[in-house]
């Protein structure tokens, strides 16, 4: 304690010294915000994931699932792999709220992990690395690893008018895409094509045999897929209707020249499809999707436990996306949208939280500068947490962003004591202000402390991930708040009442400011032992 009250005298002796020192900490903890790694929300560390086979357009059943039966063969050969257990059709086992949806597919399958207990192995992604390397060898597979959630993987959307161009730039873009070191799988929709029969009417022989071009397409689809549903005759049994689908069979929905004699209703009686239409069969893109109504192609980037800002700011630096086609731009969607979006309000809702602290504090004290020097704490926080989040390797992320506003709080508490109790000595003890600081940081040092540490205490468990919990969001959140507690509990121990006398020759100065407009004498000068 006398060690710390001659520091305090020190720092009231030399103010201009100590306030500069404060004004360049805190710029200093300002330029660490570019070294900090940047995210959305840092990605679980669940005992579970998933991989997700997709094999070319057109396989059949027996295919899939002797591809799955080699992937999950190879997954299980992984160290800290428990069990897997294989969907075929694009289903997922479970409840799982990041599984994909949509229609299942014979050439889909789904590889549902089981990992051991989060204590007994490393941390989930760098398992997902040995699932990808194993998962090499599988010839003509597209595969991604992973539940999909937020911080596991950035989307890169490519929209345009003009599908060529549009084609191209995908082409180039997935190319150097693959260039950036440290990504999983990148997988595009650009490279989708399935094989098709394309019907190509001949509309002066249709029109005059009396042929439409609904009355083709509804004989192909009946012939080849089946009517709707609604449309099908029922069988009836006791207990249920069984709809009968009657369709060609699968030989003969490849057989052109049987498709090619199917009849079409005319006005003239009943044509054979071959005679109004030409039928050859070509590839064409099995999805063709669309973002405000233009053509895209999406590309999903596994992270494999980079930072979504740093690959972000990597893709944007890449040759084929600074230089497009014309027609052709970059749209962000998913994690990356949402976290440009956090970033630019967090500014002002940090800026309002100030306002709504500083407004509550005017009301308290019944002045206007004093709350000044309570918020002063703010700015010596920042430079721990930054620095707590930079040694433990954390993102600046949501988590982080929620644990400095919970820092405002807990910065502006010990601030708060040391204020009100100098308030108190020089109003009711009648203590010079040298004095009733000196007094304050005597008395007020240890509740500080003993609140500091008391807190810290209570989530260091959570900032080094003691548990079974998954502390991948909470960790962060606790890293900023103790970094933050560190420096402005030691800093503002000192720099506040440095910022309090400042204030109150502010306020001083005013006064007599006042006065003399008012005509009265002056006030007397502060003591010479206060001067800095």
């Amino acid at each position: 304690m006398q060690v710390y009250l001659k520091a305090v005298g020190w720092s009231m002796r030399h103010r201009l010294v100590t306030f500069i020192l404060s004004g360049l900490f805190f710029f200093g903890s300002v330029a660490l915000i570019p070294l900090l790694p940047t995210g959305f929300i840092p990605p679980d560390d669940n005992s579970q994931t998933q991989v997700y086979l997709e094999l070319p357009p057109g396989s059949t059943l027996e295919q899939t699932k002797a591809t799955a039966e080699a992937a999950r063969i190879a997954i299980s050969k992984v160290e800290h792999v428990k069990s897997v257990y294989t969907t075929i059709g694009a289903g997922s086992a479970g409840t799982d709220p990041f599984a994909p949806s949509g229609a299942a597919e014979a050439r889909k399958a789904t590889l549902t992990i089981l990992l051991t207990d989060r204590t007994d192995r490393p941390r989930k992604q760098g398992i997902e690395n040995h699932i990808r390397t194993a998962l090499e060898p599988l010839p003509g597979v597209r595969s991604k690893v992973g539940l999909g959630g937020s911080g596991e993987k950035y989307i890169l959307v490519l929209t345009g008018e003009d599908p060529q161009a549009l084609q191209s730039a995908a082409l180039a873009v997935e190319k150097d895409l693959r260039t950036i070191p440290g990504l999983g799988q990148v997988a595009s929709t650009a490279s989708l094509i399935r094989p098709e029969v394309v019907v190509r009417p001949d509309f002066a022989r249709a029109a005059d045999l009396g042929v439409t071009s609904s009355a083709i397409g509804d004989t192909l689809r009946i012939a080849t897929a089946g009517d709707y549903d609604t449309a099908l005759p029922k069988l009836n049994l006791s207990q249920r209707q069984v709809p009968i689908v009657v369709k060609l069979r699968e030989d003969a929905r490849r057989d052109l020249a049987v498709l090619e004699r199917l009849t079409v209703p005319g006005s003239r009686g009943p044509v054979m499809l071959g005679q109004v239409a030409t039928l050859e069969l070509t590839g064409g893109p099995a999805v063709i999707d669309r973002y405000d109504r233009s053509r895209n192609i999406n590309f999903e980037i596994e992270l494999s436990g980079l930072p979504l800002g740093d690959v972000a700011a990597a893709v944007q630096q890449l040759p084929s996306v600074r230089n497009l086609p014309p027609g052709v731009k970059v749209v962000e969607v998913g994690d990356a949208e949402v976290m440009g979006e956090l970033f630019a309000s967090f500014g002002l809702a940090m800026l309002t939280g100030v306002l709504c602290i500083y407004i509550v504090l005017v009301l308290l004290f019944k002045d206007f500068l004093h709350p000044v020097t309570i918020l002063a704490a703010l700015p010596l926080s920042l430079g721990g947490a930054f620095v707590g989040l930079l040694v433990a390797q954390k993102s600046f992320s949501m988590p982080s962003l929620i644990g400095l506003i919970m820092l405002m709080g807990i910065a502006t508490k010990n601030s708060i004591l040391l204020v009100e109790y100098a308030i108190v000595a020089r109003r009711d003890h009648g203590l010079s202000r040298f004095d009733a600081l000196l007094d304050a940081c005597h008395k007020r040092a240890r509740p500080i402390i003993m609140t500091t540490i008391a807190m810290g205490a209570g989530m260091l468990p959570i900032a080094i991930g003691f548990g079974t919990a998954d502390p991948s969001f909470r960790s962060p959140m606790s890293i900023a708040v103790i970094g933050g507690l560190i420096t402005s509990t030691v800093l503002s121990l000192l720099v506040i009442p440095v910022v309090y006398t400042y204030m109150d020759d502010i306020e001083h100065f005013i006064g007599r400011v006042r006065d003399r407009l008012r005509g009265k004498p002056a006030a007397p000068p502060q003591p010479a032992r206060e001067a800095g």
